[in-house]
């Protein structure tokens, strides 16, 4: 007789990843920029198992037979690669390179970014949702870059994203998640998935990220600009599964007075009681 492995919380509470009809393999998704070369970046993404690859569309070659460009080196029968508007400042640049994106072969996703200050790469949210009533209207499946605002998110929702993505905190800046309240609002309001996009710089901040209850995270820069990319990677990945099998087993609600470990009651002499062999003095 052969024992069966228990089932874990896990396995009961939770769902594969899925955004717009698609299910994803992996709550971690990666991008592709700033890698030492692509070989590096090949194996960085290897590692992280990731769900999806973001490419942006504006700053890589799209011909997938050279080898020095970045897709050659990712197979779309092996990654799901997620067309994204890095670096367009207007809607109408934005809608301008999806449409490139889908003549060149990309799915029906768009990662959507639309900037609104060079200096801290925050998002123009009326250019936003402006270029998100377009898309979605030409049948793009958008997942929205935003800040962390709930009015925002809730409009990027009503306009038909089929995914929101605030920021943790400024693209690049590694500073991690600065307002875990605002996530966890965006997260309770909204009925689409939510994926924290930006700033996450290290795998104790995707851990805590994900703890929040979010559905998943996209990361960059803390990958690619480590001394290890593949080793950071894996730490990634490692850590989104731990944020959120944390997040499924409910943690302990934090309290401000100390709770015993080890039970009192029922214990013959507790410091309250007599002392062993000493009656009342």
């Amino acid at each position: 007789m052969t024992d069966t492995p228990p089932t874990t919380a896990s396995d009961v509470a939770d769902a594969p990843l899925e955004i717009g009809g698609h299910r994803f393999r992996s709550r971690l998704l990666v991008g592709t920029g700033k890698y030492r070369d692509n070989e590096q970046m090949a194996r960085a993404i290897e590692a992280s198992g990731a769900g999806a690859v973001t490419v942006a569309v504006r700053r890589v070659d799209l011909d997938r037979t050279k080898e020095a460009g970045v897709l050659y080196h990712l197979p779309a029968n092996r990654y799901f690669l997620l067309a994204n508007t890095a670096g367009c400042y207007t809607a109408d640049e934005a809608v301008r390179y999806a449409r490139l994106a889908r003549e060149a072969g990309f799915n029906e996703f768009i990662k959507l970014e639309v900037i609104g200050d060079k200096e801290t790469l925050l998002p123009d949210t009326d250019g936003l949702l402006a270029a998100t009533r377009t898309l979605v209207k030409e049948g793009f499946k958008v997942l929205a870059y935003t800040n962390d605002d709930l009015i925002t998110a809730l409009r990027l929702e009503a306009e038909g994203c089929a995914a929101v993505m605030p920021l943790a905190s400024p693209i690049g800046s590694g500073l991690g998640l600065l307002n875990p309240y605002s996530i966890r609002t965006i997260k309770s309001r909204l009925k689409v998935p939510v994926i924290v996009d930006a700033g996450v710089g290290t795998a104790s901040d995707a851990c805590l990220t994900m703890e929040q209850g979010v559905d998943g995270i996209l990361m960059n820069t803390a990958i690619a600009e480590a001394q290890d990319p593949p080793a950071m990677a894996e730490a990634f990945r490692l850590a989104v599964e731990a944020g959120r099998k944390a997040y499924l087993a409910g943690p302990m609600r934090p309290r401000e007075a100390a709770s015993p470990s080890s039970p009192v009651e029922g214990v013959p002499f507790t410091p309250t009681g007599p002392r062993p062999g000493r009656g009342p003095q």
